[in-house]
């Protein structure tokens, strides 16, 4: 329906509706950002992740806190799962919200914001203290037009954060990322870059990170270097901010279980099995490496069907490169047929014959049934996405934690 819409109206006309729309949201609950230190988080990868890090390392240090991510919405000590299937859902969404944590006595709100969310001017009205850059790959290229078009629609929240009132402004950004200079170049009265140097000496693998940081030794029960560089970044924001190291050290090496995100399932089973967000060539390659210790059985599809084409082969080719076997399945096609997005993965294999298996359960079981002592079964792409989205709109329920959960029950059971 939304792709009827946007063929139907003209685009001059399309983006004067959402830019209305979204200041109307700010008129109807009362400006609410400016009553808050508004911290986005934006890039390709670890948006989410550092999402949670930021809320995490606010929370330790004594202040109320609201968080809105891909994962969940937390205003205080409440915390509700996003069922919406978009990280910056329309209709007045994020004004209300901020509103909400007004309303609760939180002093601050962390907020992830999208190259979509920004299309579609859903940022605008939300005055912002700090902006997070974590990374730029290509993704959602087909909805921008290109890559440098998609970086572009990044970018636009930096000059966001130039405009806005607040201050002082801050920008913190991944100098190890080709586009983290040009965040750093925002004109803002504070610059935090933050890199992997920043860390050393640091490991990074399945079991979490170990690194020094300001001359302090931080353990975080978080896996692999993704994750290292998602601490940095809430890291480089909390002393922009004034936090104490302390503080944010306790934190970090608390940090919770992030769902859907190198989710650990543990039920006593003999080898590991994951559940990740990763649905590009890159992001796979990254959990790849962090559990390259293991023999590595990926479940995984296309992540989502009529869109970023692409990038089919390329997950097929990287699955290739780094795992023993693999089971590519079923992963919201939408209108798209199953069957024909999982033989585009496909073409990308030359060492090994994948399965196909559409049915998501049925390839979660299979590969769990399959597994043995020292293998990793690492479920990909879905995260904790609530649907599995079908043709004309319809939806499944769905949770490839507690799927993969119930089916590792169901094989103890057989053991018995």
């Amino acid at each position: 329906m939304k792709n009827l819409i946007r063929s139907l109206l003209p685009e001059p006309l399309l983006q004067a509706y959402h830019f209305v729309l979204a200041y109307s949201g700010a008129v109807l609950y009362g400006f609410p950002s400016r009553k808050l230190t508004v911290i986005a988080v934006t890039g390709t990868k670890g948006k989410s992740s550092t999402v949670e890090l930021v809320a995490e390392i606010l929370r330790a240090s004594g202040i109320r806190v609201a968080s809105a991510s891909t994962i969940r919405f937390c205003v205080g000590d409440e915390r509700q799962d996003n069922l919406y299937k978009m990280t910056m859902p329309g209709r007045f969404f994020l004004q209300k919200f901020l509103r909400r944590a007004v309303n609760a006595g939180c002093t601050h709100a962390v907020v992830e914001m999208t190259s979509e969310g920004a299309l579609q001017y859903r940022h605008k009205g939300v005055a912002l203290d700090a902006l997070v850059f974590t990374n730029l790959q290509p993704e959602h290229l087909e909805r921008h037009g290109g890559f440098e078009a998609y970086a572009a629609a990044k970018l636009s929240l930096a000059k966001h954060l130039e405009e806005s009132v607040k201050r002082p402004r801050i920008i913190v950004a991944n100098t190890d990322d080709a586009y983290g200079q040009k965040f750093l170049d925002t004109k803002v009265e504070v610059r935090a870059p933050f890199s992997l140097k920043d860390a050393e000496p640091y490991t990074a693998d399945d079991k979490g990170a170990r690194f020094v940081w300001r001359g302090v030794l931080f353990s975080v029960p978080l896996p692999g270097t993704f994750n290292l560089y998602n601490c940095l970044a809430a890291l480089a924001l909390g002393e922009a901010l004034g936090l104490k190291t302390d503080d944010m050290k306790r934190a970090l090496e608390h940090m919770p279980v992030i769902p859907g995100r190198a989710e650990s399932i543990e039920l006593g089973q003999p080898f590991a099995v994951v559940v990740d967000y990763a649905h590009t060539p890159d992001s796979l390659r990254a959990l790849f490496e962090t559990y390259k210790n293991k023999n590595i059985v990926c479940v995984f599809g296309a992540t989502g069907g009529g869109r970023d084409a692409w990038k089919r082969v390329e997950m097929g080719k990287a699955v290739d490169e780094y795992c023993k076997s693999a089971i590519i399945t079923d992963d919201s096609p939408y209108d798209e047929d199953p069957q024909k997005i999982a033989e585009a993965v496909s073409v990308g294999f030359t060492k090994h014959t994948p399965l196909i298996i559409l049915d998501r359960r049925a390839a979660i079981a299979a590969a769990l049934k399959g597994a043995k002592e020292g293998d990793a079964v690492l479920i990909c792409g879905m995260g904790t996405d609530p649907y599995i989205m079908g043709a004309r709109g319809s939806r499944v329920p769905w949770s490839d934690a507690q799927v993969a959960r119930e089916e590792l029950e169901r094989l103890k059971q057989q053991v018995q």
